[in-house]
Order: C-alpha cells, then sequence, then structure tokens
C-alpha cells in the first residue's frame, strides 16, 4: 500500500479566520458571477476556490510513500524538525501561477522568516529522500493556493484585489505530515488527514 503524502505548515486558526474574511465575500461575489454566466454572461472567470481546511504552506509533496517507508519517514522528520528554531511568518500580497495575463490559479504570498521556512522545506525533502521516499516538485515557492482554474486566463484584476492582503504574523512551531485522499473531500476535493506533527527545537 502507498500513501500520498505531504509535509507543511499549518496556519494556526486566527491567522486562518483573519484571511477567511477577507476572501469570503470576493468567494461570494465570484459564485454569484458564476451563476448568473450559466444563464448567459460569458466573461466570469470558472475560479474553484480552495476551502480554508485545506489551507497550508507546502514543504515537500510525496505522492507514493510504501506503508514499510513510514517510520523512518516519522524518525527522520522528527530529526529535521528538532534542528530548526521556532520563527515567524505573515501570510501577505499575492501572485499567480504563471503569466498574470494566462494564469492556472491564484495565491496568497509568505512574508517574514522566508529563510527559515526554505531551510526547514530543504531538511523535510532530505529526510524524506534518505527514508526511500520520492519527492516530487521542485524547490520551495511560498504560497497558499486560494483558487485553481481548469484553463488559463488573465486573472490580473484578482491579483490587484489579493495583493493588498496582509494577514496577522504567528510562530512556526511545529509541520505536519499530512495525507491526500483524492475525491474525498466536499465537491470532489482531496481530503487532507493529519498523520503526525513534529517540533521544532
Amino acid at each position: 500500500m502507498t500513501s500520498r503524502l505531504f509535509v507543511a505548515v499549518v496556519p494556526p486558526l486566527e491567522v486562518i479566520e483573519h484571511l477567511e474574511e477577507f476572501t469570503e465575500p470576493r468567494v461570494a461575489h465570484n459564485n454569484a458571477a458564476r451563476r448568473q454566466r450559466s444563464a448567459g454572461s460569458p466573461d466570469e472567470l470558472p475560479l474553484r476556490w480552495t476551502g480554508s481546511e485545506q489551507w497550508h504552506l507546502t514543504l515537500a509533496f510525496m505522492p507514493g510513500v510504501a506503508d514499510d517507508r513510514l517510520d523512518e519517514l516519522f524518525e527522520r522528520l522528527t530529526t529535521a524538525a528538532a534542528k530548526r528554531r521556532p520563527f515567524t511568518l505573515q501570510l501577505q500580497g499575492a501572485g499567480v501561477f504563471g503569466d498574470p495575463l494566462a494564469a492556472k490559479g491564484l495565491y496568497i504570498g509568505v512574508s517574514g522568516e522566508t529563510d527559515e521556512l526554505h531551510r526547514l522545506s530543504a531538511g523535510a525533502r532530505n529526510a524524506a529522500v534518505i527514508s526511500g521516499v520520492e519527492v516530487d516538485g521542485a524547490t520551495l515557492h511560498p504560497h497558499l493556493t486560494l483558487a485553481r482554474l481548469n484553463r488559463r486566463t488573465d486573472l490580473g484584476s484578482w491579483l490587484q484585489v489579493f495583493d493588498t492582503y496582509a494577514g496577522p504574523t504567528w510562530t512556526v512551531n511545529e509541520i505536519e505530515l499530512i495525507e491526500s485522499r483524492l475525491g474525498q473531500g466536499a465537491n470532489g476535493r482531496p481530503r487532507y488527514q493529519s498523520v503526525q506533527t513534529f517540533g521544532l527545537s
């Protein structure tokens, strides 16, 4: 058996709620416009918004982890986390996946002690590789995904709106290993389940 896992920093509840308050009216407006689109307004963007239960900062993604690799992975992630100190982050600004005029998604940026976040990501990725686990993706680009699209679209106006966002700072003192179960969440989204947390020193 294999599992689809990722290591992430999950913002605390107060950070999630602050972003929710900023995002919800804009999501409601977009969803209302999408309903109008189905009635004949062709210009509205088909954004698929992520739920707040899915908001996290991915450090390492592992698409297929064999069960017999888990014990060593837990051990090495424990060691990797313990080598790093707590640090502060803030969700701030926005960006898109690809060119703003032909983008495939919208995200909130990350500021603060991002050098420490990069070191934490490198440690998590190394822990996985040494444990015999394949790690997908390239070097960390800190972000929190807000919405995705099925086709490339001009997201310039949405980028301007969300680039004004600045959330509260928080202290990162742990990382989480999370299982992603495709299609088991609301509206066909993945369902995320925390497997284990690992404290920073």
